[in-house]
């Protein structure tokens, strides 16, 4: 059986493809990608922090609470990025919608204010 370090050393290569390929699609939202992206910062800092914790502490990372902690943040920074930008995304078509509704209300009211200004020279009700 392989060990736990060998197999998260191999879980990096799907999720490179998988960065890969959201990259080139060009269709995931901004924001959601470079969330996606500080996940790999958050590896790239957790790595240190274990072996930080295990040679100078003598514990594993998860009892050393301040560098546990630093290294986390990182972890919640990218799903609140990932979490914005969704969110983001989802709400960008409502939003279109909403501009252009106001816009064709606004038109239907400037013919509307000119119709009536037509009516107020030509003395129609």
């Amino acid at each position: 059986m392989m060990s736990k370090d060998t197999l998260f050393a191999l879980s990096l290569f799907p999720y490179l493809g998988f960065l890969w390929f959201i990259t080139r699609s060009g269709r995931m939202p901004r924001l959601a990608l470079i969330g996606f992206y500080m996940t790999l910062v958050f590896v790239a800092v957790t790595i240190p922090a274990g072996i930080y914790a295990k040679v100078a502490q003598g514990k594993a990372l998860a009892d050393v609470d301040w560098l546990h902690g630093g290294a986390e943040f990182f972890l919640t920074l990218s799903n609140l990025l990932i979490a914005i930008g969704f969110r983001q995304a989802s709400a960008q078509p409502v939003m279109e919608e909403c501009v252009g509704s106001q816009q064709a209300t606004s038109e239907d009211n400037r013919k509307r204010e000119i119709r009536g200004n037509t009516n107020i020279v030509n003395n129609d009700p």
